[in-house]
């Protein structure tokens, strides 16, 4: 893959555009609160586009398109059933209590619903998680430069590492969702053309399911037993691992996606941000994830495009730069490694404001100095993205062990979304929950999970502590260890909550269902309801279920 100077210049002036955005948006940034939450300011498609695009990250279009290549069309499950109904969900039922309650951050709500310690026990272990996703997103970026310029993978990432941290400084959660809007449409617009081109070259849709297995482009057909489709899961593991446990996990308790639903201008903008964002979501799989399941179809047409080995099986987390390589001419090129610039920058500046505010608020300003001067907590969250972006190179390098870093970023969400997710549904819609229970609940599902982990084996990977149980593959392996995590934390959470004090109904409104007046929406125009308008998504992404069955 040779660049021109036709490439370096669309690059170049990529640069100027996303530094100048922070350089004129840092003026407005004289808070900690402006830096850090945006001080709930930013209008609803704004936030929409974000919400959506700081789950675009680099890790997800390369291992998205990984995932197409190792899993085929099923890999579209992390949309129409991974992602669009709890989008729906949290715009619908939990966005009332997230932004009514004032919280400036998911675990202050937890403190806010429950007590101390389990505000604590989250905000650690999200600020553990966020690390490890911006080093993927890191070492994603790492693959390109190595890939493209020649580099060695640790020049790679401490290049990455510093454009993040110049472009995370200037403007805090203001600057990166702007930016992010930007970067959604340069992802669009630099990855739509590879989808076209890769498919019209392996003979169409039709073209390729002639040179695959039957598997790689049904998505429900061969889901009756784990051993009929590569991903080695059932419907049951595939619906409740992924679909009920990662998904609503990950979309309605992960303060990194939540932060961009919070930053809206008002209750309806923020109840109406995933709602909207879900249906650009829909359809990003003919972007990311189709290209790769083309990979596989050219490989058997002989026309001398091969994706490198990587042990017993392929490199896939090179389908997606080995394909521009194959058909983007000059200039194109340029605006294809521009979106996976843009991606990369969109992932990891979300996972660094995230890290920022959680860190700052609910770690530093609670345990390590309270009472501090305003000013004194802005300068914290600015430090902490030059700690945060030191901390995710450490990540980058654990991620080069794995062939398919979609597999390890699941990882990391089941055991620390998956029991989350309990503790949030109980809060939320049992006033009889309480903080013992949660933080029982939450230290038994992350122990279920590392137990889980340890004691069963997937590729080669886990079973640290003795083999009771193999998984044909690791994506199965992490849908069964957020399953089991998140009943664990249930179970526990219902125990432990009956057996001790709740808190007075008083204490608990805006927080919880029944005690908390939802906003109505009579006499609003139809785009403007959030029911409506996640009825009509949720239509449209059973339909494309239907579609590739």
């Amino acid at each position: 893959m040779a660049l021109t100077l036709v490439d370096y210049l669309i690059l170049v002036v990529y640069f100027v555009f996303v530094i100048g955005i922070g350089w004129l948006l840092h003026r407005r940034v004289s808070t900690s609160e402006d830096f850090l939450t945006s001080a709930r300011s930013v209008p609803v498609w704004i936030t929409s586009l974000a919400f959506v695009a700081t789950n675009l990250g680099a890790q997800e279009l390369i291992g998205m398109c990984a995932s197409g290549a190792k899993y085929g069309i099923m890999t579209s499950h992390f949309y129409w059933v991974g992602a669009i109904p709890a989008m729906l969900f949290v715009g619908v039922f939990m966005m009332p209590f997230y932004y009514g309650s004032k919280a400036r951050s998911v675990p202050e709500y937890l403190k806010m619903r429950y007590d101390e310690k389990t505000r604590a026990f989250n905000a650690i272990s999200f600020a553990v998680m966020t690390l490890f996703s911006s080093g993927i997103s890191m070492y994603a970026l790492g693959l390109l430069f190595q890939l493209v310029l020649g580099w060695s993978f640790t020049a790679s990432v401490l290049l990455s590492a510093l454009i993040v941290l110049v472009y995370t400084f200037l403007g805090g959660l203001t600057s990166a969702i702007y930016n992010e809007v930007l970067q959604f449409f340069l992802i669009v617009v630099g990855f739509a053309p590879l989808s076209i081109l890769a498919v019209a070259k392996a003979g169409g849709w039709q073209g390729m399911a002639s040179r695959l297995p039957a598997v790689m482009t049904s998505s429900w057909r061969h889901m009756a037993h784990p051993s009929d489709n590569p991903m080695g899961v059932e419907v049951f593991g595939l619906v409740m691992g992924l679909g009920f446990v990662l998904s609503f996990g990950y979309w309605c308790t992960n303060y990194l996606v939540v932060q961009r639903a919070m930053a809206a201008d008002s209750m309806s903008g923020a109840r109406l941000t995933p709602i909207i964002g879900a249906f650009p979501k829909m359809l990003l799989p003919f972007i990311v994830i189709v290209p790769g399941i083309a990979a596989m179809a050219l490989m058997k047409m002989n026309l001398g495009y091969e994706l490198p080995v990587k042990g017993d099986s392929y490199n896939y987390d090179l389908a997606l730069t080995t394909l521009m390589a194959q058909f983007y001419p000059s200039g194109l090129l340029g605006v294809g490694l521009t979106g996976l610039m843009a991606s990369f920058m969109s992932g990891m500046a979300g996972n660094v404001t995230a890290f920022n505010t959680v860190w700052t608020y609910d770690i530093y300003q609670s345990y390590i100095r309270k009472g501090a001067p305003d000013s004194h907590y802005l300068w914290v969250g600015r430090m902490t993205t030059v700690v945060g972006v030191a901390l995710s190179i450490g990540a980058a390098y654990l991620a080069t062990l794995y062939n398919n870093i979609m597999d390890l970023l699941q990882l990391v969400f089941s055991f620390v979304n998956a029991p989350l997710f309990a503790t949030f549904l109980l809060g939320m819609f049992w006033k009889r929950a309480t903080g013992h229970g949660a933080f029982t609940g939450l230290v038994a599902g992350t122990t279920t999970a590392a137990l889980t982990h340890g004691l069963t084996i997937a590729e080669g990977k886990g079973a640290w502590l003795g083999n009771l149980h193999e998984f044909p593959s690791t994506m199965a392996q992490n849908f069964w260890i957020a399953l089991l995590a998140w009943t664990a934390c249930f179970v526990v959470t219902v125990m432990v909550s009956f057996v001790s004090r709740p808190k007075p109904a008083a204490e608990l409104k805006a927080l919880v269902y029944g005690l908390t007046e939802l906003p109505r929406e009579e006499g609003v125009k139809w785009y403007r309801r959030p029911g409506l308008v996640a009825l009509i998504a949720g239509a449209l992404c059973v339909l494309l279920n239907f579609l590739f069955w």
